[in-house]
């Protein structure tokens, strides 16, 4: 029935707008029709056991739910439900009298700026993450907390999708290798999930459970008007939903590692972070995106036909073992170091600690936002003052301590970690060396220097582009010039 039904909607006269044509894309659970302007989505009559769209009111609910979860994040795309009414044969969008099913109506866009398609033509960019580092912080920081009694995002609930992933993975496994990695990280998980347990629970009882997207990646983010814009949040499953905030950030890490994007993925997490200051979480990162990895291997087992040729196989085997040892590389002991930066402001640190955390993995911590996080915006400094609002000595002692404490967390986490600030007394030099030497990693000192015309230049600049959370003028470089404390023969 559902399939003459598809047939029967590619009839012009049915839509109150121009159609430039028809295109059927089909996916196990749903068809999309495009018709130039507009596209219709129709869930298909499926019961998968994490899905079940058997039910016409079930159906219905869902695109309701479809509607109003995705509305959160895109602005205009997801329009409405509307009825099809009339017969299988003669169906009628929006008419009058019983459903025999619904639609979901959705504004039409390119196939060709999907993020995927644009990351494989090679016209991916770091400004395309930054915009998705900075909708998904502010969607995770407004999204709804899952009540404290709600089973899910419980640490038992957490790893229960965890272990069904090795029970279900196991049997299509024949290979001795294949079986021992499989082994491995399945100890690995369960060690880490001990390790975690506290952290877990801790993260339940403070809201960061939360009503996620479950599913972001490149394939479900486009652009529109030159804005990303992140669609197809999962409606049909709470669990899937129904997560940790991180569980959401480390399945874009890793589908863009899994792409060869570390860099970018890297920088993702680190602005991530900087937006919502969740550094207490970031240990469990690679837990979750090991978990994601092997879903995708799953996946990748459960799509092979049962008759599938040799051919087939080998190829589903390929892209098993590829998520496979991808969730691997999440259980490696991490190398970490802490690193500050050294210089007046305007000089280039913040350019300089982002190249640390794309080529190292480093987490980059500035002292203006996390100042701003500590005093907030109120107590703005007069200009060319540093001695006064938030950047009075008690706010600027506050504002460093509070960056020594976020290295302490990352580097517990298991990253290395880049301090940017000016570091201009050698007590603040000090103390972040004594971090490192407590936590037995290397130290390192940045030192960043330019021309005064150059730092003139990039003081306007980030006047007039007023994105910056600096608040620095030429008057305050010049004050930290005569007040700088040098590096010394032993910091050199």
């Amino acid at each position: 029935m559902s399939q003459a039904l598809i047939t029967a909607l590619q009839n012009p006269a049915l839509y109150p707008h121009p159609v430039d044509g028809f295109q059927l894309i089909e996916t196990h659970i749903s068809w999309v029709l495009l018709t130039g302007e507009y596209a219709y989505k129709i869930k298909k009559p499926m019961n998968f056991g994490f899905l079940d769209f058997t039910g016409l009111d079930q159906r219905r609910h869902f695109c309701n739910e479809e509607l109003r979860l995705n509305q959160r994040l895109t602005d205009g795309l997801y329009l409405e439900v509307l009825p099809i009414t009339g017969s299988v044969d003669a169906p009628q969008i929006g008419g009058e009298g019983e459903a025999i099913e619904y639609v979901l109506k959705m504004r039409q866009f390119p196939q060709g700026q999907m993020l995927n398609t644009l990351q494989a033509n090679g016209e991916l960019n770091a400004a395309h993450i930054d915009q998705m580092a900075r909708q998904i912080a502010e969607f995770h920081l407004q999204a709804p907390r899952v009540p404290v009694e709600h089973p899910l995002g419980t640490p038992d609930s957490v790893m229960a999708p965890v272990e069904q992933n090795f029970e279900q993975i196991r049997p299509f496994l024949s290979d001795k290798a294949d079986l021992q990695q499989l082994d491995a990280l399945q100890a690995w998980a369960r060690s880490s999930f001990e390790r975690l347990h506290g952290l877990l629970e801790k993260r339940k009882a403070n809201g960061f459970i939360r009503e996620c997207h479950g599913d972001i990646h490149l394939g479900n983010a486009t652009l529109i008007d030159g804005k990303v814009v992140i669609f197809d949040c999962i409606e049909f499953n709470e669990p899937f939903r129904l997560t940790d905030v991180y569980a959401d950030t480390g399945f874009l890490a890793m589908d863009l590692e899994d792409r060869g994007l570390k860099c970018l993925a890297r920088r993702f997490i680190s602005q991530y972070l900087e937006l919502t200051g969740d550094y207490e979480g970031l240990e469990l990162l690679n837990f979750y995106k090991a978990y994601r990895a092997l879903v995708r291997a799953k996946v990748a087992l459960f799509s092979m036909p049962a008759d599938a040729d040799g051919v087939q196989r080998a190829t589903t085997l390929r892209t098993y073992r590829n998520y496979a040892n991808l969730a691997e590389s999440y259980s490696a002991i991490p190398s970490r170091l802490l690193a500050i930066t050294h210089g007046v402001s305007a000089v280039g640190k913040s350019h300089v600690a982002m190249r640390m955390v794309e080529a190292l993995g480093a987490v980059r911590v500035r002292s203006d936002v996390e100042r701003k996080r500590l005093f907030g915006e109120q107590q703005q400094a007069e200009a060319g003052q540093l001695s006064t609002g938030i950047y009075d000595q008690d706010a600027s002692v506050a504002t460093y301590q509070r960056l020594h404490e976020v290295a302490a967390t990352v580097l517990r986490a298991g990253f290395p970690v880049v301090l940017d600030a000016t570091y201009l007394k050698r007590d603040q030099r000090q103390a972040a060396a004594d971090i490192a030497s407590q936590t037995g990693v290397p130290f390192l000192i940045l030192d960043c220097h330019a021309p005064d015309a150059v730092i003139a230049s990039w003081l306007e600049q980030r006047q007039a582009e007023n994105t910056d959370p600096s608040d620095a003028t030429l008057e305050v470089v010049k004050a930290q010039q005569a007040s700088r404390e040098p590096l010394d023969a032993q910091e050199l």
